[in-house]
């Protein structure tokens, strides 16, 4: 599994920036992403990038990053993450997320429970 890493743009270079995150400094290639500059944020798979994302987005990969990495030392987390966990979630706000519709009710199924309880009365 390859995981993308937030990193901020220090100085630029023909086809690719340098840059710093939870790694440490990198020398990524841009040419994904066309130009950058310094202070931009990126989203780095195996030293490319591959989107320019907001500060509030890099923050909220780092945090996710940071509950992993907490998991796989054998810590649970505080689960304090920068965003709504899906097992916090309503299931409307499941199906948004996921870009399922709404339910709509099947009202058939309350006329025959109306109708067979007043049948039973």
């Amino acid at each position: 599994m390859c995981l993308g890493i937030p990193m901020q743009v220090t100085a630029v270079e023909p086809g690719h920036a340098r840059c710093a995150g939870r790694l440490g400094e990198r020398r990524v290639r841009s040419a994904l992403v066309g130009e950058v500059a310094v202070g931009d944020w990126l989203l780095v798979f195996l030293d490319s990038a591959q989107e320019r994302i907001s500060v509030e987005r890099a923050r909220e990969v780092d945090a996710t990053l940071d509950l992993i990495e907490a998991v796989m030392q054998g810590e649970a987390g505080d689960g304090n993450a920068a965003f709504a966990l899906p097992s916090a979630m309503s299931s409307e706000q499941l199906r948004a997320l996921s870009g399922a519709r709404a339910e709509v009710p099947d009202m058939s199924q309350e006329d025959s429970q109306d109708n067979s309880q007043g049948e039973i009365a």
